[in-house]
């Protein structure tokens, strides 16, 4: 793992163990899976305002610790240390507060000037102010999300930012309300594994980049074979993991979609003893867990290229 990618990352939303449980244990369409990522954000997006931040479940153990961890880190292992102090002091307190993924694509996107940037499930709006920093006022960055209180609050944050280049959307990942060709770069951060119809997602976005246009997200994806009472255990941890996909398998969906130049890069490497506390609140023995999880959940940046017209 490169260790210099770690400051770039950024924290992860932990969903209610209960709601994890209901899709995973239920036969729910896609509407209400939606319906239930669509609750949780809306709660975390109210949090933030009330002057809370969204960065725990109902387990505070999860994400909120402060000694260091089995990587070395201090507090967990998952959302300390993540965004570089630069970073931080040119955005909303809330913005900040507000982020709810695993990683920093705009850090390693490499935006450049003039280009047009499209976040999908941009949440409070930390990624897109960020990417409208990095584009420029020739530039534009979008951002799409499904859920009222969360684009509310994005707005207000691009108010406080004074971002004239940036324009949050309404809508699913499934259905992007922009035309065919208009973007040159997608980013995302730790949303698409939780899409019901992730394939539809990544046609979606290889619809609306331009001919030569990049994916370029952050996401959680699994390696290797694990049994599925051990999944489950470690997604009650993770939270917004369920439904990460197998890299090789996320590689095999975006080429599927028309995508080349497809790489899986991990960007950290979760540890079985980095989730001892929680697992072991939970009743779950750790120790039986070893080598069939150690290691096999990780943060990743997933790029693409949609190829240019000959």
């Amino acid at each position: 793992m490169r260790r210099e990618l770690l400051p770039h990352l950024k924290p992860f939303f932990f969903f209610n163990v209960s709601r994890i449980l209901d899709i995973k244990e239920t036969d729910m369409n896609d509407n209400e899976i939606r319906d239930v990522v669509r609750e949780k954000y809306g709660k975390a997006a109210l949090q933030v305002k009330e002057g809370g931040a969204a960065c725990c479940g109902t387990a505070p153990s999860a994400c909120c610790g402060t000694a260091p961890s089995a990587s070395g880190l201090s507090g967990d292992p998952i959302t300390s240390n993540l965004y570089a102090d630069h970073e931080k002091e040119l955005l909303p307190t809330t913005a900040v507060q507000a982020s709810l993924g695993c990683g920093n694509p705009t850090a390693l996107a490499k935006l450049e000037e003039g280009q047009v940037v499209l976040d999908l499930g941009s949440g409070g709006g930390i990624d897109v102010l960020l990417s409208a920093k990095r584009v420029g006022p020739t530039g534009k960055a979008y951002g799409l999300d499904m859920t009222d209180e969360m684009l509310a609050l994005a707005r207000e944050n691009q108010a406080k930012a004074g971002a004239t280049n940036v324009e949050f959307l309404k809508g699913t990942m499934e259905e992007i309300p922009l035309p065919d060709g208009s973007v040159d770069v997608i980013i995302s951060n730790c949303v698409i594994n939780l899409a019901a119809d992730k394939d539809r997602v990544l046609r979606e976005a290889f619809r609306v980049l331009k001919p030569g246009g990049r994916f370029a997200v952050s996401d959680v994806v699994t390696k290797g074979e694990i049994p599925a009472p051990v999944k489950k255990s470690v997604e009650l941890w993770i939270g917004c993991i369920a439904g990460a996909l197998d890299e090789d398998d996320y590689a095999g969906k975006l080429r599927a979609a028309g995508f080349t130049d497809v790489t899986v890069e991990p960007t950290r490497i979760y540890r079985v003893d980095d989730a001892r506390e929680f697992l072991s609140s939970a009743g779950i023995d750790v120790d039986a867990l070893g080598s069939e999880v150690d290691g096999k959940f990780r943060s990743a940046f997933v790029r693409a290229v949609k190829p240019a017209q000959g």
